[in-house]
């Protein structure tokens, strides 16, 4: 009988095995060999060693993508979870109306990427985009958010902001799993609203943030399809993008506009090594602050 549902689970999950195999192994087993090779997709590949790696070092386009990516990483993820956790704590008082601002807020994460780097160049226009509009409304003078070095990454980081709305689902499902004796054991206590916050909901819902918090960070070091939309489009020559050159639109160029395989692999591999060493600090630290329930301490 065991043998038996052993054969028939490895039979349910066999298509999600084989297109792991196919889809997510071999590729990354392959990009580790022409990572070792001088490879432009027309002649075969070329074994050069670590070739690739020791150009990779040397290469200052590679510390600029690594520095403006890093950048980017601590203003976006921070800021991601801020306002989910806080677009969270309020649906969690909407009442009945929460299923329609759940709602209207997830709508925006279907947005196409595209569509929203082109959403960006309309809105943060330094001349006619609605940002500075309101800004101007109320007597601030906004700044070039497309052109300036100094504002295209804060402009980036608020567009991510559009696609908040998934982060802020898994944490109101998370808000709502606290146990409400908790809350009431806090105002006999005499807790108000933001210590109940703080000592309550916080510790309760870490888990989620955390993992919230993991999956943003993967997600940012790997930003690609809106800053690439707004500033390395197709005939775009009007804004200057050296300060939204992330990683992986270096990678990306490497790979299929000079047709540089074997050094985009080389790429691929180092940013791997980062995401991972990130992580693994990241789980390292959350020890200290992330609570399970259940948890013995």
């Amino acid at each position: 009988m065991r043998r038996s549902e052993t054969r028939a689970a490895w039979l349910f999950i066999s298509p999600w095995v084989v297109g792991f195999l196919v889809f997510t192994a071999y590729p990354v087993l392959y990009t580790a060999y022409l990572s070792l090779t001088d490879y432009d997709v027309i002649n075969d590949p070329h074994f050069v060693g670590l070739e690739n790696f020791r150009t990779l070092m040397d290469d200052p386009k590679v510390a600029l993508a690594l520095r403006n990516t890093a950048v980017f990483v601590v203003m976006s993820v921070p800021t991601h979870l801020l306002v989910a956790l806080f677009l969270a704590l309020l649906l969690n008082r909407a009442g009945r109306a929460s299923g329609f601002f759940r709602t209207a807020f997830f709508l925006p994460k279907m947005t196409p990427p595209v569509a929203v780097g082109i959403l960006l160049l309309l809105l943060f226009n330094g001349q006619s985009g609605l940002v500075n509009r309101v800004l101007a409304s109320v007597g601030i003078d906004g700044p070039a958010w497309t052109t300036d070095p100094t504002w295209v990454k804060p402009g980036l980081v608020m567009m991510t902001l559009w696609t908040v709305g998934g982060s802020v689902v898994i944490l109101l499902a998370a808000l709502r799993s606290v146990p409400q004796e908790l809350y009431d054991a806090a105002r006999v206590d005499g807790a108000g609203w933001w210590r109940q916050t703080w000592h309550v909901t916080v510790p309760m819902i870490s888990g989620a943030l955390f993992f919230v918090f993991i999956v943003n960070t993967i997600h940012a070091f790997q930003s690609f399809t809106e800053a690439y939309t707004a500033y390395f489009g197709s005939g775009n020559t009007t804004y200057s993008n050296d300060a939204a050159l992330f990683y992986a639109i270096y990678l990306f160029q490497q790979a299929f506009q000079f047709l540089h395989m074997g050094y985009a692999s080389a790429l691929a591999w180092l940013l791997f090594v980062v995401i991972m060493l990130v992580t693994l600090v990241q789980f390292r630290v959350s020890k200290r602050f992330v609570f399970y329930e259940g948890e013995q301490r």
